[in-house]
């Protein structure tokens, strides 16, 4: 696989070399997905270049992605981002870009929703986050920058989780801070031309 932007389609080589990574991990974490088939994933992601992109992205960039939940009412796939710690190809990020227009000086080079969104993902929410942990053992060295209430970034903070001591725990910082263990995890759904926001929050299920 080689550098891609969502804005640009890969080759069928660099989606197929991406294709047989992605069923390999599916494969091996079948607790994960139980009663999904990969070839209808597959299909799905065959349908859809731009997801595929995103996917690249996601996997080139350390999350290694997996699908972790299924509606069956709409066909739709969800795919997070699995790395046993925060991708490290999306560390030392403050929250958003205007916690990153905020600082006067040395500035990371970028934040969260902003790579995010060029990725063509969505941050998890508190929500997903704890529902991920259910799944394995996540961020027991590093933390990851989630979705925060816009009450809360009203005033300037922002969330991000990880596990310690066994529990999950939610914390707040300085939207402004970044740290070298601290990333974030992206969330994609598959099974429609366009990722739907807010909808996608309401309407992931997870595998039990």
């Amino acid at each position: 696989m080689s550098k891609t932007n969502n804005t640009k389609q890969g080759s069928s080589s660099e989606h197929a070399e991406l294709l047989a990574v992605l069923k390999t991990r599916f494969e091996k974490n079948m607790k994960r997905h139980k009663n999904v088939e990969w070839n209808k994933v597959q299909a799905k992601l065959e349908a859809n270049p731009k997801k595929l992109n995103s996917l690249d992205e996601m996997e080139l960039s350390g999350g290694e992605p997996d699908v972790v939940g299924h509606d069956k009412k709409t066909d739709e796939y969800f795919v997070y981002d699995c790395s046993e710690e925060s991708p490290k190809g999306r560390r030392s990020l403050c929250y958003d870009g205007e916690a990153l227009n905020s600082r006067k000086e040395n500035k990371p080079k970028s934040s969260a929703m902003e790579m995010a969104a060029e990725m063509g993902i969505e941050l998890l929410t508190e929500e997903h986050y704890r529902k991920l942990q259910t799944l394995g053992n996540f961020d027991t060295k590093t933390s990851s920058w989630i979705v925060t209430p816009a009450n809360i970034r009203k005033l300037k903070g922002a969330l991000f989780g990880d596990r310690r001591y066994d529990a999950v725990f939610v914390y707040h910082n300085g939207a402004e801070s970044y740290y070298a263990a601290r990333g974030f995890r992206g969330a994609l759904k598959v099974g429609q031309l366009n990722f739907l926001g807010s909808r996608f929050v309401k309407q992931t299920i997870f595998l039990t």
